[in-house]
């Protein structure tokens, strides 16, 4: 039990900086924010993703590039041109190693305002800090898993934030529903959005992509949007008007 609660608490707190820090805010700017609260989040992204940190420069570049050549070969990750999963996340982890030492190809536009904090994270990103991660959850397992199956689960903590994007990535461009007819492949997953924080309302965000709530009908409820509505209360952070539309 105590697993699957530290499997579900690491899925639910790792997304939910992934979604609302590297894409809504670093890929997207949504919302403003001070360099030191900035520094901040950038941190708290190590903290709770872990050995799978993902660099909120490098992830916001990727995700710009996404947006403006989805489903063509200038696409990091689109599934049209990988024969499957893995081949797509083995290729976008080629152009994010690429992107962290700066020697990615791409335009000076899609570089604009990405956080960066290059003395932490090249330490975050490191194999020590990876390693020293793996090792933690590794000790914990080996302290309260008391089933031999619930060590299945520890090979997704190891990289719970590149499988949280391949589950958008792939998917959400190869299987699902069609609101907004686009000239890309994105689609929504509703049925499964509850464990991905609004994420799978991707044809909802390809169509609005300023937009900080993914969710566009009623029933569409986007967890993460609430608490950008309350921290731009607590002036943590600015919300834009046309992203609060």
């Amino acid at each position: 039990m105590i697993i699957l609660i530290f499997f579900v608490c690491h899925w639910y707190i790792s997304l939910f900086f992934q979604t609302f820090f590297h894409h809504r805010y670093s890929a997207h700017q949504m919302f403003t924010m001070s360099p030191r609260t900035e520094k901040i989040f950038i941190f708290l992204s190590w903290l709770t993703q872990g050995s799978s940190y993902l660099s909120p420069y490098a992830y916001g570049l990727m995700h710009r590039l996404h947006h403006a050549y989805a489903d063509t070969e200038k696409d990091p990750h689109s599934p049209k041109f990988d024969k499957n999963i893995w081949a797509m996340m083995w290729r976008t982890k080629l152009i994010y190693v690429d992107i962290c030492e700066d020697r990615y190809p791409v335009e000076p536009k899609f570089k604009a305002n990405l956080p960066h904090w290059p003395a932490f994270e090249k330490f975050a990103d490191s194999w020590y800090s990876r390693v020293m991660w793996g090792s933690l959850y590794v000790g914990f397992y080996f302290l309260f898993a008391t089933h031999w199956y619930l060590w299945l689960l520890l090979p997704i903590q190891f990289v719970m934030g590149p499988f949280h994007g391949a589950i958008i990535n792939w998917f959400a461009h190869t299987i699902g529903s069609v609101r907004f007819k686009m000239d890309d492949t994105s689609k929504n997953l509703f049925p499964v959005d509850f464990l991905m924080l609004g994420e799978s309302y991707h044809n909802n965000h390809h169509s609005h992509p300023a937009r900080a709530n993914f969710g566009i009908r009623w029933y569409e409820i986007d967890p993460v949007y609430p608490f950008i509505k309350l921290f731009h209360w607590m002036k943590i952070i600015k919300l834009k008007p046309i992203a609060a539309a």
